[in-house]
Order: C-alpha cells, then structure tokens, then sequence
C-alpha cells in the first residue's frame, strides 16, 4: 500500500538527503526505462540529445554555471553523470526537459516516473507546478493591457482597486504603490509564505491582502519605503491579480488563457486547479528532500505568483514567442517595443538571490548583455516541485527544465550546464 504524505511546510534551504544504494540504484534504472518516446520535435538520431542525458557535472550553485575562469594547471577533467543518476542522487523522480536552438524547439523528453508511489512515465506532455515562474507569465498577462492602454504602469494602484484597497500609511505618504512597484518588488510588501488551505475553506483574494487568519499570512501593507529596496513578495502578484479581476469582472485564469495560452498553442497550461480528469492523469506529484511523495499544496484563489501548471514544451512556446518579438516580429501578445522593456536590465538586484549578478526587468530576472543577455525565472514549489526556464533572445536559445522533487532545483542545474555547453551559449 502507497504511502502519501501530505508533507509539512518547509523552507527554501533544504539540503539533498541521501537515498540507500539500493534506492538510488532502482530510481535510476526507472528513469532509464521510462525516458519518453520521440515526439516531431524530439528526434532520437540528433546525438546532441544523448550528450546531454550522459555528462551532467556538479553544479554548486547558478553562478558556477557562468564561471569559465581556470586555474591553468594540468587537471583531470570533471567527472560526468547521466541524467539518472544525477535524479537519483537529488531524490528527484521526474524531470522534463525542452531545449530551443534556432529560436525553434529543438527537442522535448520526460524522464522517470509522475510519482514514487507509481510507475506513470513523465513524457513530453506531462503537467508540472511552475511556482514562481507564474510571475513571470502574469508579468507579460499585465503588459498587454497596458499596451493597450487600460493600465498605467506609474498610477496609483488604487485608481485601479474595487474590492480592496493598498493601505495608505507613511510609507506612502510621498510614494504610491504602481505597477511597476509591484512588478519590480519595490513596493515596499512583506515577504510572506500561504498556509494550507482545503478548497472549501480558501479564502478569497481581498481576505488574503489584507491577511484575516485564515489566509496565514501577512496582510499587503507597505512595510518599507517604496521604490529604495528589492524585497521580493509573492503579494505584489497577488495585488495584479486583483487588479486584473476588479478591472474586468473575470476570473484571472480566464484572462491568462485568452490572451497568452490560447494564441500560442499552449494547449496544456493553465491557472485552474483542481486540474480537470483528463489533465490529472499527466499532472506530476511533488516529492520533498527524501524523495518522499506528498500531496500539492495549491493556492485555490490566489495563483498570479504560483499556480501556474504546465508543461516545459509550454513553456518553451512561450519563450521562443518572446524571443520572437524581441527581434521584431509583429501581432503578438507584446509588441517588439514592450517585449524590449519587459527585458530591459533596470537596476541590479543586490544581493542577489542567486549568488551572481542578476539583473531586475519588468517581472523578470535578467542577466548578461549582448548575445549573453539571458532572461528567466525560477520558480520552486512547496512540498517539492522545481521550474527552471532559461532563454538568450539575441541567439535564439534556451531551455525549460521542470522537475517534481524539491531538490530538482540542483538537478536542473546540472541539466542547464550540460545544455549550454553542448549547444554552446554564449556566456
């Protein structure tokens, strides 16, 4: 009999535990097996794809993976591991993987299983929990609207609330609250996590703002003064949510799909949960740090900073689209004009979050310049799911890497290293 764990909140800093030799040895012969068939964008004869599945390396953090120095001795080169083992050694028992070459999609596979507790193959259509790389699609969601001219990214947000209201207090007495505030978490919000919540007893978006009980957070109040410090809030999200809502009397997750998923064929993605039958039966299960499968811990009404599911094939048309017009293209959802602002470097995040310089746009990470440019946003999702999506709009490359173990986050690392040295990204 399965033994699922509904798994306790935990925090980012959890350090990978060991599986017995037995375990990890099963785990990665599972993951051999089960690696999913080809698919039209995933021929099994390009070697490039094998390359990357054979010399993964240790990856100690996101800044390694830019660190090109040597020390210009004679030294015996790194030692390699396949994918499988990489899982096995991370306690992670599925991950999926998309890689764009040419501003193409160049391949897509899954490997391993959806859950520990069964033997389901993650493939190319498997539905991950995207975490905080949600941010990053109700960032381009918002600035569509505001090409259109219903929003103002310098306006008060208040002209814009209806059911709630951004607190006024010193902190704004100067300052208002705008979007691009919340967009570039300078608005001055508390970081703060969500309790658990059964869906019959959610509360809704104005209750979670202003923090009742129930909720289990913060309430988004200015804490700081505005525009001075990056304090990154899931809350600022949130407050877009609302926005969008209050501004056309629909649900969030309808917007989203109208306007992004529908027009670029993502055709299994979405901001709704519970996910309908059909869907479910591709939908992954999280695992924490022992590999332990455990139950999602969704937010049922507020999900703009989070509750994105998808998959990283998804994911990759989203980005490929960006890059697209990036370098001009016309009549997508974000004219060339805001696709450049939405990837401009604005002011340096320090300390960064990710140990190496790092850059904020308009709702996105940034790093590097010229054909190194690079933008993305991690996401990670409590019990155990990880989003790394990765893409360098002045050569047409990336990668999506989705995993559903809490350390995949080390494991789409290593899978990121070995992308970028078989298809050579410039760094």
């Amino acid at each position: 009999m399965s033994i699922i764990s509904r798994c306790r909140r935990i925090g980012h800093a959890v350090l990978p535990a060991s599986l017995t030799a037995t375990a990890a040895a099963l785990l990665a012969a599972a993951v051999a097996l089960t690696a999913c068939a080809r698919t039209p964008e995933d021929p099994l004869d390009d070697p490039r794809i094998a390359a990357v599945e054979n010399s993964l390396v240790e990856v100690a953090s996101p800044a390694a993976l830019f660190d090109t120095t040597t020390d210009g001795a004679a030294s015996t080169a790194p030692e390699t591991f396949t994918l499988a083992e990489r899982m096995a050694h991370h306690n992670t028992p599925g991950v999926g993987i998309a890689v764009i070459e040419d501003g193409k999609l160049a391949w897509a596979k899954g490997y391993g299983v959806l859950g520990a507790d069964g033997d389901t193959p993650v493939t190319a259509e498997s539905i991950f929990q995207a975490g905080s790389t949600s941010k990053f699609v109700t960032a381009v969601l918002l600035l569509h609207y505001v090409e259109g001219g219903v929003f103002d990214l310098d306006t008060d947000v208040n002209e814009y609330l209806r059911s709630w209201r951004m607190p006024e207090n010193e902190f704004t007495a100067d300052r208002k609250v705008t979007l691009r505030l919340l967009l570039q978490h300078q608005a001055g919000l508390p970081t703060t996590d969500f309790d658990d919540v059964p869906p019959e007893e959610a509360p809704s978006v104005p209750e979670i703002l202003v923090g009742r009980p129930v909720a289990g957070n913060e309430p988004a109040t200015p804490m700081r003064p505005l525009g001075d410090e990056w304090v990154y809030s899931n809350l600022g999200c949130i407050v877009v949510q609302l926005i969008l809502e209050d501004t056309f009397g629909r649900p969030f997750e309808e917007l989203a799909h109208e306007v992004i998923f529908e027009p670029l064929g993502m055709t299994s993605t979405t901001f709704s949960y519970p996910l309908p039958p059909e869907w479910a039966e591709r939908e992954i299960m999280p695992h924490d740090g022992d590999g332990t499968q455990c139950l999602p811990l969704m937010n049922y009404t507020a999900f703009a900073h989070g509750g994105l599911m998808t998959t990283p094939t998804d994911l990759a048309k989203l980005h490929i689209a960006l890059m697209e017009w990036y370098g001009g293209k016309l009549g997508g959802v974000l004219s060339p004009e805001m696709t450049r602002a939405f990837l401009t470097p604005y002011f340096p995040i320090e300390p960064s979050p990710l140990g190496m310089p790092v850059s904020e746009g308009l709702g996105v990470f940034l790093r590097g310049e010229g054909d190194a440019l690079a933008f993305f946003h991690p996401g990670g999702a409590t019990p155990g799911a990880t989003s790394l999506p990765f893409a360098l709009p002045e050569v047409g490359k990336g990668a999506v890497v989705m995993t559903n173990g809490l350390n995949g986050w080390m494991v789409a690392l290593e899978v990121l290293a070995a992308v970028m040295e078989e298809y050579d990204w410039p760094r």
